[in-house]
């Protein structure tokens, strides 16, 4: 069987906007342009924009390397932010059970070293 990507769940437009909110004030309150602060992080300043904006959600490196640009920890950008799983999605056939020679009921899983 060859291995699966995980299934990646898109940011909410929630999570985009506290973000981006997040990024506006700790920008501000470092008294810092979106232009220095593309400048700063090696961005473009319609990047920043559409990050403030709730367009956009960074990647982690991104995130780090505006952080370090502002003079600020991460967990400020992150301030509020929170992911709780809504539902799970099943894939058939990706947990098939496989029952050894010998097992009477397969609740040994295959390769069971103590089986």
């Amino acid at each position: 069987m060859s291995p699966r990507a995980p299934t990646l769940a898109p940011p909410t437009e929630e999570l985009k906007a506290r973000f981006g909110r997040n990024l506006t004030r700790c920008r501000e309150r470092a008294d810092v342009s979106q232009e220095e602060l593309g400048f700063r992080a090696s961005l473009h300043r319609t990047e920043i924009s559409l990050l403030e904006r709730g367009e956009r959600m960074p990647r982690v490196d991104t995130a780090v390397r505006i952080a370090g640009s502002l003079g600020v920890r991460l967990d400020e950008l992150a301030l509020g932010l929170e992911w709780k799983p809504g539902y799970t999605i099943v894939v058939p056939g990706e947990w098939d059970v496989v029952e050894r020679p010998g097992s009477e009921n397969g609740d040994q899983p295959a390769g069971d070293p103590d089986g």
